[in-house]
């Protein structure tokens, strides 16, 4: 499963000029798919565990990336990444475990703010 994810997002970065775009764009999706999920609790309920999976999988292709001894970026950036992506995967077992739609905000406001961030000039 996690093969499909990497697969997908290297589909998609095939398609975008800037990688960091492509990541934000990925965040964002996740985001949308996970707030749709919060805003109709009821009706969308049965979409969680799919949502979470592609959010989880995303995280899971960023903290591989980042901690390959070849990745570029500075040691504290990648460190603050796999910690990030550590709270991610233990955000989304307690959602699992609990599922409350007030706990997806959490995971939204992840993704959107480093989407942001992904975004704005170097």
């Amino acid at each position: 499963m996690q093969h499909r994810a990497a697969e997908a997002y290297a589909r998609t970065q095939q398609q975008t000029s800037h990688p960091r775009e492509l990541e934000a764009s990925l965040l964002s999706r996740a985001a949308v798919r996970l707030q749709a999920v919060k805003d109709d609790w009821e009706g969308k309920k049965g979409d969680l565990d799919a949502a979470l999976t592609f959010n989880r999988r995303l995280w899971t292709v960023f903290v591989s990336s980042v901690t390959r001894a070849e990745n570029p970026l500075p040691r504290d950036i990648k460190q603050n990444i796999a910690n990030l992506g550590l709270f991610v995967f233990s955000h989304t077992v307690r959602i699992q475990a609990d599922p409350q739609p007030a706990k997806l905000a959490t995971l939204i406001n992840i993704n959107r703010q480093i989407a942001d961030g992904l975004r704005a000039q170097p």
